[in-house]
């Protein structure tokens, strides 16, 4: 019987999947806001291509579209879609102990049911990419997403208490219950129970709080954490609240974390109210990091602590306003396959 794994978003890859926004809000109403949409989308692909091989599922209707806007070496697989957050429809790679490839098939439900969501297509998304990718097809009764899971491959993981005992979707469960689905799935010993998700996230169109906007970490025994420094906004308490929450935990070996504050953009508002705007929803590729930015006057010195944060990577920033509008980051519409030993 395996035991299973999930390393280090900084082990060797092999490749990042993707998929292409297809239809409904993520594209939006006007051909400019679908041209934004798809522009975004590419551009995280055609970076990461640079540094490890991309495949991107296209809705069948889409395939001619996304050509348009693809760089060739991105490969395409044609699937149907509802939306297209990698991170959340995806599976979430594993290795065992004798490092073969496991990819655990989540339950998604539209980020707990929303009113708003479609996911009849999107739910079949994580066996897909499976089986494509030749990994053991780890099926798990949890719904849960990509993005409400962080961990540093030593058998700590980042969590918070209003994504996996979300009501709408996983009603009844416990936290030993979760805990222990975790430790199966992707080997979890330590698991950090963040409180809650930044404020955005927690209303109508939010993931009710995943953790990949808040935390990550970029290396065993530390931190990147959100850090809203701005008391006009509402993340300045929960930034500070889950700051020193964070103070009173220890990762799986019992280290206590060097927990460095990265800025939150300048920038406060958009059209819809106060942004989540996060420089933490970053991904990690073989020899970079592709983060976001924002047009703002924070950009650069996030850049800087990201570099500072993973030495030997190239840094590579995208206008990720796009995809904030429509409801995540950078890291939410990725999801790495880590290289099998």
């Amino acid at each position: 019987m395996s035991t299973w794994r999930m390393p280090a978003e900084t082990a060797p890859q092999e490749r990042l999947w993707m998929a292409f926004p297809t239809g409904g809000y993520t594209l939006g109403d006007t051909a400019d806001d679908a041209h934004a949409a798809r522009s975004t989308w590419a551009a995280v692909a055609n970076a990461a291509v640079e540094f490890e091989p991309v495949t991107i599922v296209v809705d069948p209707d889409d395939v001619g579209t996304a050509a348009r806007y693809l760089h060739p070496d991105v490969e395409v697989l044609s699937a149907p879609l509802n939306d297209a957050w990698m991170r959340d429809i995806g599976p979430t790679f594993v290795l065992d102990q004798h490092g073969c490839r496991g990819a655990v098939d989540w339950v998604f439900n539209g980020w707990g049911a929303q009113d708003w969501a479609r996911w009849d297509k999107d739910a079949l998304i994580a066996a897909e990419v499976t089986g494509r990718s030749g990994a053991h097809h780890v099926v798990s009764p949890l719904v849960n997403e990509g993005g409400g899971i962080h961990v540093d491959g030593e058998g700590t993981v980042l969590v918070t208490e209003t994504v996996q005992l979300d009501p709408g979707r996983n009603p009844g469960l416990s936290r030993a219950d979760v805990e222990a689905e975790l430790a199966r799935t992707i080997g979890a010993t330590k698991v950090i129970w963040l409180p809650r998700g930044l404020a955005r996230d927690s209303e109508r169109f939010g993931t009710r709080g995943h953790v990949d906007i808040v935390a990550v970490i970029p290396s065993p025994g530390t931190l990147l954490v959100h850090s809203q420094r701005d008391p006009r906004h509402p993340d300045f308490q929960v930034c500070r609240d889950i700051i020193s929450f964070l103070r009173t935990t220890t990762d799986a070996a019992g280290r206590e974390w060097t927990i460095i504050e990265v800025p939150a953009p300048a920038t406060l508002w958009d059209d819809e109210g106060f942004v989540d705007y996060s420089y933490i929803n970053h991904v990690v590729v073989n020899g970079g990091v592709i983060a976001c930015t924002f047009a703002d006057s924070n950009d650069d010195k996030a850049l800087q602590i990201l570099a500072e944060a993973y030495p030997g990577r190239r840094v590579v920033g995208i206008d990720a306003r796009e995809l904030f509008a429509r409801g995540g980051g950078i890291h939410c519409i990725t999801q790495q396959q880590p290289a099998a030993s």
